[in-house]
């Protein structure tokens, strides 16, 4: 880090550290249980309802391949919120994008199905999948940006970006719970019939909490003395691409391997387990699922305080490089059949190796681009490396076939992704000393 970065602002009045992060916290959690109650169901419900025509193999694709259609929107999402986030600031695009995800989720529970309107059905989940990529490409870097912008000091700027991070863990353990509690409740031919469209509807209610919460943030502090300075860039997502353009692609990098293997082991692993010989129920799967989201929202902020303490580079490789070393065994555990056994793979995979990436990697995003460009450059960064997660399922569902049952061709490519993980995370530097970056510092390896 630059030796002549300035401390960090004191926090807008009304928007201490605390609440900042509590805030980012709540309203990262509603959006994440929108996007990932709709993986859920694509994994175990859309195929039917939506491809009732395909035999079960195409129709498992097609619904992940809707499913991918939302990751695919998400860099438009970051390009938009970019340019607004960093020329109007950070809490009216994470507004708009609360409402966008909330509508879009909503409708999602009112869709007609296949057999009562055709083609039409799964062209609307599409239409609607894409609105909910938007808003998630809107939302992450807003939400960590508010946590980090407004930590009181350098030394628990992970731990204040971690909150936002935790929301993911909050918004599965939410979509997973509420999902099973519904299963539960109706039964499986009920919940075919129309009681899957109850866990959609509730976003509704969750959305208003959420906007009553957000609507009483202000923007950080450091963004405001930009602003009234008259600093602000113009056109911040090119200027990003133009000046900082190996910090993007290197942030891309580190980002790939990170959210393809949550979504393995969170999405397409409920799959492997409700098609597979195992005689694993596809509810051991979510419990596996549940569990790791519940310790995620501890061993998820653990992590991001280590990384206050040694730096976020260490961190994140003991999980870059562990990951891909485990990812044989994950799936051996998984073709047990044993609940216990999975739930112990889910648990190592997501909590031991995937949290040391998700941990400190909200702090390390934005302590790498200057206030003027942050939400773009961290916004960008992190939604173009989530695209490739994004086909995870439809990619690994078509390699699972290709190698006759068995899941190796898989292992075989999160190697290659994990190489890029790696090479990126070992290429960026070191940020995690200093105060944030303002215009025209760079920071050094």
């Amino acid at each position: 880090m630059s030796s002549s970065a300035v401390s960090d602002p004191a926090p807008a009045s009304g928007a201490t550290p605390r609440r900042a992060a509590v805030a980012s916290l709540v309203g990262t959690t509603i959006e994440w249980y929108d996007f990932y109650l709709y993986a859920t169901a694509a994994a175990l419900v859309f195929a039917p309802l939506f491809f009732t025509d395909a035999d079960p193999a195409t129709g498992v694709l097609a619904s992940f391949a809707t499913y991918a259609a939302g990751f695919g929107a998400r860099p438009v999402g970051a390009v938009v919120a970019g340019h607004l986030g960093d020329r109007i600031g950070r809490r009216a695009v994470l507004v708009g994008s609360l409402v966008l995800m909330g509508v879009a989720t909503t409708l999602i529970g009112l869709l007609p199905t296949y057999p009562t309107v055709g083609l039409l059905a799964p062209v609307l989940l599409v239409v609607l999948r894409l609105a909910q990529g938007l808003a998630v490409g809107a939302e992450w870097a807003g939400a960590v940006l508010m946590a980090v912008e407004h930590a009181e000091t350098e030394r628990r700027r992970g731990l204040f970006g971690s909150f936002p991070q935790i929301g993911s863990s909050a918004g599965m353990l939410l979509a997973s719970g509420v999902y099973t509690a519904v299963l539960a409740i109706a039964g499986k031919e009920a919940f075919l019939a129309g009681a899957w469209r109850i866990p959609f509807l509730l976003s509704a209610v969750l959305v208003v909490v959420g906007l009553a919460i957000r609507l009483t943030l202000a923007d950080p502090a450091v963004f405001t003395a930009a602003r009234d300075a008259g600093t602000l860039s113009r056109r911040p997502v090119l200027e990003v691409l133009r000046t900082e353009w190996r910090t993007v692609l290197l942030t891309v990098g580190s980002r790939i391997a990170q959210n393809s293997v949550y979504i393995l082991a969170t999405t397409f692993a409920l799959t492997y387990l409700a098609q597979g010989d195992s005689g694993a129920a596809e509810g051991a799967g979510l419990t596996a699922v549940i569990i790791a989201s519940a310790i995620g929202l501890f061993s998820t902020p653990l992590w991001a305080v280590l990384s206050d303490r040694v730096g976020r580079k260490p961190v994140y490789l003991v999980g870059a490089i562990g990951a891909p070393l485990f990812l044989g065994a994950f799936f051996l555990l998984l073709d047990t059949g044993s609940t216990a056994l999975v739930v112990v793979g889910m648990v190592v995979l997501v909590n031991l190796f995937h949290d040391a990436m998700y941990g400190p990697q909200a702090a390390w995003y934005g302590e790498l681009f200057d206030t003027r460009l942050r939400y773009s450059g961290a916004s960008l960064g992190y939604q173009i490396g989530s695209v490739i997660g994004g086909t995870t399922p439809l990619v690994a569902t078509a390699l699972l076939y290709a190698g006759g049952g068995t899941p190796w061709l898989i292992w075989g490519y999160f190697g290659v992704l994990f190489a890029i993980c790696v090479v990126s995370t070992v290429l960026l530097p070191e940020t995690h000393r200093g105060g944030l970056r303002t215009a025209r510092e760079k920071v050094s390896a």
